[in-house]
């Protein structure tokens, strides 16, 4: 249970980053407020999101500098791929119903399904253990 907890809570945590972020964006930039908010947001989010996942979720060490590339461009293969979904579902809130709150559950239903769906890809192919 331990491990569920300390999961959810950094998926929330970085899901707060990048909310924060996107908003900051909006406030300064309104009139180019949606790509550029999202762009940002998820960049911020992505940043957070893999430092925990390294340490704290999969317990990864460092084996060797080429070890360390391929999980660095898996990680973002696949972060591409489940931000796809993320964006969809954010997009497709606020375009249904143009408000600020469809548009952030969109995108916090989007990151659920996200994250979800990235754990499983980095316990499956980047994170697995070298040393078995």
């Amino acid at each position: 249970m331990r491990f569920a907890a300390r999961y959810i809570v950094f998926a929330v945590a970085s899901t707060v980053v990048n909310f924060a972020v996107q908003e900051a964006v909006v406030q300064t930039a309104p009139t180019q407020s949606l790509a550029l908010s999202i762009l940002a947001g998820t960049v911020a989010g992505f940043a957070v999101k893999y430092v925990l996942d390294k340490k704290w979720i999969f317990f990864d060490d460092y084996t060797s500098h080429g070890s360390e590339i391929r999980k660095i461009a898996l990680y973002g293969m696949f972060s591409v791929l489940t931000t796809a979904v993320f964006w969809c579902f954010e997009v497709t809130f606020w375009v249904l119903w143009r408000t600020e709150l469809a548009k952030y559950s969109g995108g916090a239903l989007g990151l659920a399904i996200g994250y979800i769906s990235k754990y499983a890809l980095d316990r499956r192919f980047v994170f697995r253990s070298e040393r078995t």
